[in-house]
């Protein structure tokens, strides 16, 4: 897919033909219902070493965070969807997040055969080295964990802290789940292009069994946007057999494994597998059954604050625990509902508080705990929530 073929204006729209518009998933009016405003990223090109090329995006302001890219991405409707935008709104605000469409996908070129892992990894290299980062994080999603597992093998002066959500680290399936897998490449060539969405449906409710209908049907589009038929095939086919095994011992960086515990695509025992053969590393259960957190879902602002405190902390750790325990009952109250997703406006309403006076109960708290900087919510709640 040429990547000459989009201009990018209040919403991103292709100039030749595509499978889906915007128009297909919006609200009954025919718009979407967020995500007006222009992303506030900035999205370049590079090559990797077959010549491909690769979109890549950057936004946001803290310590640098690359994200190694999972199976389905596109870095412009990512922006739109209410499945992901919170994901990269938010990670945007405690770091300088850098991530990227994978090659066959989002803005990246589509006219590729090679999605081996080796293709991957050079892929990732290329990124890392056209933005200029010398050190920094690095977080693997899903099938981008092995990916970022053997960059920070191979690089291990560059990685500074090492994140894996939902991954695993053998792509080598058993007779069932070879099975399994055989079925869904069936699917996605019998329905990936189709107008109707009965078959990309099986993946979505999938990743994220407790999703809106609205949420199910941004999904859904995405599969379609993201990438061909064709590409979502081969990128299947030539991830079998995948197995970073025995690099997990070599790791020598402080890691953070985060998972939900009952999530269908990638079972808790993977992330449990990594953590426990990953030298040093921590496992963070998540309590969710989705494969992709949602912004409303008590899961996500646990995620969040684990990363931000795990890639920056000097800025984010609190004290000691007996910070945690100066805090009054209602610092505590703030916190927890700050923990559920709550903004200040939604945590004034609930404990019948002015916003001022809610305000001034999370700075008193940050300065108990002892944290600082953008992330300092998020660290907080952090504080609270391990304490």
């Amino acid at each position: 897919m040429p990547t000459a073929g989009f201009r990018f204006s209040l919403y991103w729209e292709p100039l030749s033909k595509h499978p889906v518009g915007m128009k297909d998933i919006g609200t009954d009016a025919g718009t979407p219902r967020r995500g007006r405003e222009d992303p506030p990223q900035q999205i370049r090109f590079c090559r990797s070493t077959d010549g491909s090329k690769i979109a890549y995006a950057r936004h946001g302001d803290g310590p640098p965070l690359v994200v190694a890219a999972c199976w389905l991405s596109h870095l412009q409707f990512d922006w739109e969807s209410p499945v992901w935008r919170h994901w990269v709104e938010q990670l945007g605000k405690i770091s300088t997040m850098v991530r990227y469409d994978e090659r066959g996908f989002g803005l990246s070129d589509w006219a590729v055969d090679d999605f081996t892992f080796e293709a991957r990894v050079a892929d990732l290299e290329a990124v890392v080295d056209d933005a200029g980062l010398e050190r920094f994080a690095l977080l693997g999603m899903a099938q981008g964990g092995q990916v970022a597992v053997a960059y920070a093998a191979r690089h291990p002066e560059r990685v500074t802290r090492l994140l894996l959500h939902s991954c695993y680290a053998s792509m080598i399936p058993s007779p069932e789940e070879a099975e399994m897998e055989a079925a869904f490449v069936q699917l996605i060539k019998v329905g990936w292009a189709r107008p109707e969405s009965e078959f990309r449906r099986v993946f979505t409710s999938l990743m994220i069994p407790g999703a809106t209908p609205e949420q199910m049907t941004w999904l859904d589009a995405l599969q379609r946007v993201a990438t061909s038929t064709r590409n979502a095939v081969k990128a299947r086919e030539q991830r079998r057999g995948v197995d970073v095994t025995e690099l997990l011992s070599e790791l020598n960086l402080p890691t953070l494994v985060l998972h939900a515990r009952q999530e269908r695509m990638n079972k808790f025992e993977e992330g449990r597998n990594l953590a426990a053969r990953i030298p040093n590393a921590r496992l963070a259960a998540l309590d969710s059954a989705n494969h992709i957190l949602l912004e409303d879902e008590p899961a996500w602002p646990v995620f969040l604050a684990e990363v931000a405190s795990f890639i920056e902390p000097d800025a984010a750790s609190p004290r000691s625990r007996d910070a945690v325990r100066s805090l009054t009952g209602r610092e505590r109250d703030v916190l927890r509902l700050a923990a559920s997703g709550e903004d200040n406006d939604g945590i004034a309403r609930a404990l019948s508080l002015s916003t001022r006076t809610v305000e001034r109960h999370l700075q008193n708290a940050y300065l108990k705990l002892g944290v600082t900087g953008r992330s300092a919510r998020a660290a907080a709640v952090a504080a609270l929530l391990s304490s």
